[in-house]
Parts: C-alpha cells; structure tokens; sequence
C-alpha cells in the first residue's frame, strides 16, 4: 500500500538531522529510533506497514550518521547526552507532542535514556532487543561467541590482538556471528542491506560509541548502565526480543523486570531484528499493544 512520504531536515548543533514521515491519519503517531549507534534509520522500514493502521510513522538518522552525516571528524560530539537531547529537538520540530516511543538496539537504549528525563507525552513504549547495560551485554555476547566454530573464534581473537579488526578476515569471521545472532533473514532485504553497508563501512559514531563489532565493545558506551534506574521509566512498555538474538532472554527478562508493568515477547523464529525476520507477527504483536494507549 503506498503511503504518503514526507522527508525534510531539522536544525541541530549547527548541522542537519534528516526525517522522514510515512503515512497519514489521527492516531498517536509512532517516532522510531535506530539502532547502531551509528546505523541509519533503513533497516526499520518494515515499520512502514504501521502506517496501514492510520497512524504516521516518523524516522530519522541520528545526527553523525546516514543521510545526517556531517562532513568532518567529530568524534568528541557523540555522546548519549547528544542524541537523547536530539530527540526532543525532532519532538518539537514536527510537534510530536503525545507519540508512541520505539527504540531498537541502541535506538532502545537511548529510548530508556530518554525515558528519565521524563518527557511529556509518551503514549506507550517498545523497547526493541535493547541491553538496559553494557557490560551484561559484553558478557552475553562473549557468551555466545563461545559457541561459535573454533576456527571461527580464533580469527577473531588474532585480529582483536594484532588490532587488525578492518581486515577482510575479520569481517568474514564477524559474519558467522551476525548470521547466527542478528539476521537469520539471508540475503538481507534491499532496505536493511543499506543500514548494513552504511556500518561496515565503518562509520565514525559506530567506532566512537560502540567499537568494531557487537562483542568487540571499546568505544565510549562500554560502561553504560542504567539497570537501577530503570523504575523510573514511566509510560505503558513492550519489550520484544528473538529467541536466537544478542539481546538474548536474559538482558530482555532484565529490561522487562525493571520496568514496572512491563510486558514481554519474545519472537521464536528471530535473531537481533525480529521486526524483519517475523514481519507480519511483529506488526500484530506492536499494533495490539500500542493501540491500547491511543
């Protein structure tokens, strides 16, 4: 079904964040935020279909990242105080005042963020296979990469050491990885690949924040934590995870046990995106739920 778009960008820190606004309707509309840090928002667009329901679905790429990109090196700026104070820039730019919040991955961590400045109008929150800390997901991540082929983990390490992590090899033996635990959907579709190619291509934010990969965490975000405070977190919650995902049960059960009244799904057939590998079940689960809170 096609849907009206409109694109256009905001002011902010004297540079430009990009949006993007699917569909039309009165309901409370649906702000998305991306994961990464670094990705762009391209790998969410199977959210488009929320539009079908009469609400509007907004994305946009964090400022540093995608169509948001600025045109030096910066790496002081990225801080998760920037992008949750970019959040409320983009709020006030589209007049969003009472949304629906979803955060996936890292989006979800900066949506938790967010969440204890207590901001006004937040209709309901999805907390999409995010760690509500680093460390727990270092460990579980490192967890699983011991159940990865011998061969495999040692690639890894060899590169780690030598601090080789751009090579080729590296990349191969990351890929195991993020085929086991991040997309079991292959080939990627055209509208993820883009998100996927835009990190691999080593994005500064990514680097800065995060590190070379999902379990190789050396950037500015490793000790970010945020478990104790997560019954501050005041609004409606869903937290949805994949069975095979990074974000495994236990960094979900986690989130969802310190969020008062929050509920859990978790999605059998799914890795890290469960919004793509289960499309169609994603979209009922996440317009049930909000649809309640309009």
């Amino acid at each position: 079904m096609a849907h009206r778009i409109v694109e256009g960008t905001i002011p902010f820190k004297g540079y430009q964040t990009w949006y993007r606004i699917v569909g039309e309707g009165d309901k409370t509309p649906l702000l998305c935020l991306h994961g990464g840090p670094g990705a762009t928002h391209d790998y969410l667009e199977s959210l488009d279909a929320m539009a079908d329901t009469g609400r509007r679905v907004i994305y946009y790429d964090q400022l540093g990242c995608g169509r948001s990109a600025i045109n030096v090196s910066k790496p002081e700026m990225w801080t998760v105080e920037l992008y949750v104070e970019e959040v409320d820039v983009v709020r006030r730019a589209l007049s969003l005042d009472r949304i629906h919040l979803l955060g996936q991955s890292w989006g979800g961590m900066l949506a938790m963020q967010y969440m204890l400045t207590q901001p006004p109008g937040i209709a309901s929150l999805t907390i999409a296979s995010s760690p509500a800390s680093m460390k727990q997901w270092v460990a579980e991540a490192n967890r699983l990469r011991e159940e990865l082929p011998p061969e495999v983990q040692a690639t890894l390490l060899e590169h780690e050491i030598a601090g080789t992590t751009s090579s080729q090899q590296y990349k191969d033996a990351t890929k195991v990885f993020n085929d086991r635990h991040v997309s079991r959907l292959l080939p990627y579709p055209d509208y993820v690949k883009r998100s996927f190619d835009y990190l691999d291509e080593g994005g500064e934010v990514y680097n800065t924040m995060n590190g070379p990969n999902e379990f190789h965490v050396i950037g500015t975000i490793r000790d970010w934590d945020i478990i104790d405070r997560l019954p501050e977190i005041k609004a409606p919650t869903l937290v949805t995870s994949g069975r095979h995902d990074e974000a495994t049960p236990l960094i979900a059960e986690t989130v969802k046990n310190g969020i008062p009244g929050a509920q859990w799904v978790i999605f059998e057939n799914s890795s890290h995106s469960s919004h793509v590998e289960e499309a169609d079940r994603y979209m009922q689960v996440l317009t049930q739920f909000i649809s309640q809170y309009d």
